[in-house]
């Protein structure tokens, strides 16, 4: 989606950091992926992701440094994932990885991701989240 040319009030104090991410991202969907599982070809892509939102969502909502005219905006045009954001606001998803992560559609038995089982309720300390690359991103860690 093309951004409009008439952008809200704030929109100069975060644009180079935005734009700092769509390199990044740029440069991940660019890179050789011979080396890697075929599991971590997205999760650069998925730790950029989350990295750009939390960037936005810490400025709203806890640095109040942005108008919710700009946050919305952020979120209207997808240059942040509103999803995950909405999330965020619950209690004990407060550092949520990635929506995938909680859909239980996508995991065997109806279960949450491993990534959201705390390390002490784990059998196997050291796990990694199969969608994104998430060590464990549970409240209680």
């Amino acid at each position: 989606m093309r951004l409009p040319s008439v952008k809200p009030e704030g929109w100069s104090q975060i644009e180079e950091r935005l734009n700092s991410f769509e390199t990044r991202m740029r440069e991940v969907v660019n890179n050789p992926i011979e080396d890697k599982r075929r599991c971590e070809d997205s999760w650069e892509i998925s730790k950029i992701n989350h990295q750009r939102s939390r960037y936005i969502f810490d400025l709203y909502h806890k640095e109040k440094t942005i108008s919710r005219e700009l946050y919305e905006f952020c979120v209207e045009y997808k240059l942040v994932d509103g999803s995950l954001m909405t999330h965020w606001k619950r209690q004990g998803f407060e550092t949520l990885c990635c929506s995938s992560c909680i859909h239980k559609a996508n995991f065997n038995f109806g279960t949450a991701c491993v990534c959201r089982v705390p390390r002490t309720n784990r059998e196997v300390k050291v796990l990694e989240c199969q969608t994104c690359g998430c060590k464990g991103c549970a409240s209680g860690d």
